[in-house]
């Protein structure tokens, strides 16, 4: 629902400007207001999740960012629309950096890297299913004395309040919280799950750096800006890119637009399934970051509509599909708060790349200069292949310091006999 809600914004970029007056410019800017407050409330928001439990605090978000979607419907120029993107950000702020703490909570080093591509895969579902949906809610334009794309935000945002409460009855916060595990399996799990080599520490007071400054988090962050960038410019740009080619009609461009998403998804199971063979997330990172700046500078060769939309779906393959390697290389030297604050800093960062690239492009946009735009995803995929040596340096010097981050807690005797369990009594 999270995707959803962002594609939404997407859907209805010319008709706010048809309907309101929202110029690219303007629009642009607000597409990224959103991840400004996201990113200034990310690591205080997942500081309280850490302390109230995963299970309330993704549930008061989605409550919240739901109801704010749907107050989408009430925008009346650029100032009301600022405002509510701004409202909008800082409600859903945590929520991908919780997501990613609860990996740590249940699943070893091992897993993780799968876990989050299977997280990933809610991202694609969003990407695939929010253009068609939305699209068909702007078809109801008129009903009910409302515009198409009021009746989106209004039903979009609904659904999301919905999700919240399966969230609030169905995930427990820990294993030990999981009535369909003993005592036993939990214990097993928790076990497995703990990473020996990662700090760990019960405090931000004297731990900031460890937290937040280490190197290969600076560099880490840093990567994940540029790819945001892209990322993020091109899923608010696309629905009104693949008008612009001449396709007609709200439902066909949701259904164009949605293309992304099935590109997405498999990125996430050949990128993650990649990395598993060659056992060298570095390696894997410098390839795929590189193929994005030979997809960027083809896009902008390029000139037929089919071809242009083909290396958009490829572009979103790259950009997403690296993801789950990224929060793979975190996981593996965080634990405990540390882990926390540290997600949280990182996408955060990340979040920041999500403001740039939608108001650099429509920036752009807005000065009537296409090429511009394209410069941007150009020079924000030049600058991720630039930062891959600095971040396999920094993911060394740290492993050296701490004993490897790869390594998986030791596990002897029955533990290490205790796989799977299924069953009342937890028999193998």
């Amino acid at each position: 629902m999270a995707f959803v809600d962002r594609t939404n914004v997407g859907m209805a970029k010319t008709s706010l400007e048809a309907d309101v007056g929202i110029s690219a410019a303007a629009y642009g800017v607000g597409a990224g207001i959103f991840f400004l407050s996201y990113a200034l409330l990310e690591v205080p928001s997942n500081l309280v999740m850490h302390r109230v439990g995963p299970r309330r605090w993704i549930t008061r978000i989605a409550v919240t960012w739901g109801l704010l979607c749907s107050c989408m419907m009430f925008v009346q120029d650029e100032l009301s629309f600022y405002i509510v993107r701004f409202l909008l950000g800082a409600a859903e702020a945590g929520l991908y950096p919780a997501l990613m703490y609860v990996v740590t909570i249940w699943f070893s080093q091992k897993q993780r890297v799968t876990m989050v591509g299977i997280i990933y895969l809610a991202v694609c579902a969003g990407l695939t299913l929010g253009g068609p949906l939305g699209g068909a809610l702007m078809e109801l334009h008129g009903a009910g004395g409302l515009y198409g794309w009021q009746w989106m935000f209004l039903v979009e945002g609904a659904m999301t309040v919905v999700v919240a409460y399966f969230v609030w009855r169905g995930v427990p916060d820990r294993p030990e919280d999981a009535p369909w595990l003993t005592a036993r399996e939990a214990e097993v799990l928790n076990d497995r799950a703990v990473m020996r080599s990662a700090p760990g520490h019960s405090t931000l007071k004297g731990n900031v750096r460890v937290a937040f400054a280490r190197p290969f988090i600076l560099a880490l962050s840093a990567i994940y800006f540029a790819n945001q960038i892209n990322s993020v410019a091109i899923q608010y740009n696309f629905p009104s890119i693949v008008e612009s080619l001449d396709v007609k009609g709200s439902f066909l461009i949701g259904v164009v637009s949605g293309s992304v998403g099935i590109a997405a998804f498999v990125g996430v199971l050949v990128i993650p399934w990649i990395q598993r063979r060659v056992r060298n997330e570095i390696r894997v990172l410098t390839y795929t970051t590189a193929a994005t700046v030979v997809v960027a500078i083809a896009y902008s060769l390029s000139d037929g509509a089919v071809l242009r939309i083909l290396l958009i779906d490829v572009a979103m393959l790259l950009l997403i599909g690296i993801l789950p390697l990224y929060w793979s290389v975190a996981m593996a030297r965080m634990s405990g708060l540390m882990a926390a604050a540290g997600l949280a800093f990182i996408n955060t960062v990340g979040l920041l790349g999500g403001f740039v690239g939608p108001y650099l492009y429509g920036l752009a946009e807005g000065r009537g200069s296409e090429s511009a735009g394209y410069a941007v995803l150009v020079g924000a995929s030049v600058l991720g292949v630039l930062l891959v040596p600095v971040l396999h340096r920094t993911v060394r010097s740290e492993d050296r310091r701490t004993g490897g981050g790869d390594a998986e807690p030791r596990r002897s005797g029955r533990d290490a006999d205790v796989v799977a369990p299924v069953g009342p009594e937890g028999g193998k």
